[in-house]
């Protein structure tokens, strides 16, 4: 009776700590994904190298609309199905906006996997861009947010990456495979987190435009729809 008290006493003590493990994962998965920072926005301006990003619609486009990603965020995800068209129909199509991806990987990195495919992902973006420019990105974009998988596990592996960079119509896989086996993008993927963590970006998605963060009525950061349409018509005036 002893020996069995002791093992269920150890197996209460390993389900505490498992389940404090899982709680501790999610509280800080909250804290850094799809939801606004802690407090009030930042409210200086960003001064982004828009030179190194891709981006949708036309080059004289007079405000710069930027939205900070994790391919792996499923918040983002869903920004892009629902958001992001909106934008898209109302300011990119119209000239009045350029919608900038400025991929920020770090996904991966706070929930702890062995592998950093929030990197690898952002760097196949960058080794399509490379190849295939903006629309090229764009296509590879939505195929990977489509794509999407848990972000609890490693899903964009090397591997799947190639074979969804299959669906880029005219890209050389060859050449595609070569940059991301050979890490080729690995210090441009580096320089654009940097320019996030110099943002303050704390969460994903964020939106800045004309390198101020968008923001909601209680002064936090927001990704909806109404906010960031009242910021491009403000920019334009």
């Amino acid at each position: 009776m002893t020996r069995l008290s002791g093992n269920n006493q150890n197996r209460s003590v390993l389900l505490i700590g498992t389940v404090i493990a899982v709680v501790l994962v999610a509280l800080a998965l909250f804290a850094v994904r799809g939801r606004p920072a802690g407090g009030a926005a930042n409210t200086s301006t960003v001064n982004f190298n828009y030179a190194s990003l891709p981006y949708a619609g036309q080059e004289s486009a007079p405000v710069n609309l930027l939205v900070v990603e994790d391919f792996k965020c499923p918040v983002c995800k869903q920004f892009e199905e629902t958001v992001a068209p909106e934008l898209r129909t109302k300011y990119v199509d119209s000239g009045q906006a350029k919608m900038y991806a400025l991929v920020w990987p770090f996904l991966a990195q706070v929930v702890g996997l062995p592998t950093d495919d929030s990197k690898i992902a952002a760097q196949a973006g960058k080794c399509v861009y490379d190849q295939r420019g903006n629309d090229g990105f764009g296509a590879y974009k939505s195929i990977l947010f489509r794509a999407q998988g848990d972000e609890r596990t490693v899903w964009a592996t090397k591997d799947r990456l190639k074979e969804l960079a299959q669906n880029v119509e005219g890209l050389d896989q060859t050449a595609f495979a070569t940059c991301l086996d050979s890490d080729a993008t690995a210090a441009r993927v580096d320089a654009d987190e940097k320019q996030a963590n110099d943002a303050k970006v704390s969460g994903t998605p964020t939106v800045f435009v004309n390198g101020k963060v968008v923001t909601g009525s209680n002064g936090q950061n927001s990704w909806q729809l109404a906010d960031i349409s009242a910021a491009i018509d403000a920019a334009k005036q």
